[in-house]
């Protein structure tokens, strides 16, 4: 069990953070909601985990990505972004299909993305990836590279390494129908990765997805009793209940200021997974996670120019 006010042990392994999954593109509006005939929009670097990659070298410790991408002009735009920010490029897998792309609208609430998915869900087990997971001491992956095949069988065994290495898995539950293929309800699978993993962090709305509408405190027990041994539930404005199965903790937001809201959970696991790394108690690492959450939501696109992690400390009090 995670205890609250002591830190979670991790392995003397040479890589802090090591994510899987999707690299893509954001292309995002340069208007806010309901500006449908909007016709500008930004190219952004995007994909959850490669998100997290690059914030957690902004806050100070050492990440490595593992994805795919196409070998087109937008897949070399995201290799140069990782390669910009000092990020090892070498688990980056270029595949004989388009980069993938996800199209956002800027908002102010929790953004409705379209999908265009190609070479993300390609990304392949290899003997360099396989030593990447047993160097590192947290790996990390969310719904989408579990939502398609290859991808899929990818993570499984991602899975089955880390647990045979000792390290410590972090799941992020972004279940949502549209990134899985016509005809599958990915609903059953995705709850059957609960009990493989050590930590989630589902949304309120991607509890609903999984589990329909219920009260927080409920959302956690259906977590914990599918084998998840730590739950972070995220409720946008009314901050977040944690749970390890023995006590639930209440965060306050600690957001002031709220420009757009991509890529805030991104921030969050990045403040997260470099506090751990740092060592710092499991109560205080929740908290810094939210205050860098809240530091990124003062601005546009799911990377922000975060400052080291020792900084944010200092501004939100902790």
């Amino acid at each position: 069990m995670f205890e609250f006010e002591a830190n979670i042990p991790l392995s003397d392994k040479k890589h802090d953070v090591l994510t899987v999954g999707e690299l893509l593109i954001d292309m995002m509006t340069t208007e806010y909601d309901g500006s449908d005939k909007c016709d500008t929009y930004q190219k952004l670097f995007g994909g959850s985990p490669s998100n997290i990659a690059l914030n957690v070298k902004k806050l100070g410790i050492t990440p490595l990505v593992a994805s795919a991408v196409g070998d087109d002009g937008l897949g070399r735009f995201l290799v140069d972004q990782l390669q910009q920010a000092g990020i090892a490029t070498d688990l980056i897998q270029r595949v004989d299909d388009s980069t993938s792309m996800v199209v956002v609208t800027k908002s102010v609430a929790t953004p409705i993305p379209i999908f265009y998915r190609g070479a993300d869900y390609q990304l392949a087990y290899t003997s360099g990836l396989e030593e990447a997971i047993i160097n590192s001491k947290i790996v990390h992956f969310s719904c989408w590279p579990i939502s398609r095949v290859p991808s899929r069988d990818t993570i499984e065994s991602v899975m089955d390494t880390v647990r045979k290495h000792g390290g410590l898995i972090g799941f992020d539950p972004n279940y949502h129908p549209m990134i899985w293929q016509k005809g599958e309800n990915g609903i059953d699978y995705v709850k059957s990765i609960f009990g493989k993993v050590d930590i989630v962090k589902p949304s309120e709305d991607d509890a609903e997805r999984l589990f329909g509408k219920a009260e927080p405190e409920r959302y956690l027990d259906y977590f914990l009793e599918l084998g998840a041994k730590l739950v972070i539930l995220t409720l946008g404005k009314d901050g977040a209940l944690v749970s390890n199965g023995k006590e639930t903790l209440a965060f306050n937001s600690q957001a002031t200021q709220v420009v757009d809201t991509t890529g805030a959970g991104d921030a969050f696991w990045s403040g997260f997974y470099a506090a751990i790394v740092k060592g710092y108690p499991l109560k205080q690492a929740l908290s810094l996670g939210f205050a860098v959450s809240a530091y990124k939501l003062k601005y546009t696109g799911a990377i922000v120019e975060l400052p080291h992690l020792e900084f944010i400390k200092e501004k939100y009090g902790l």
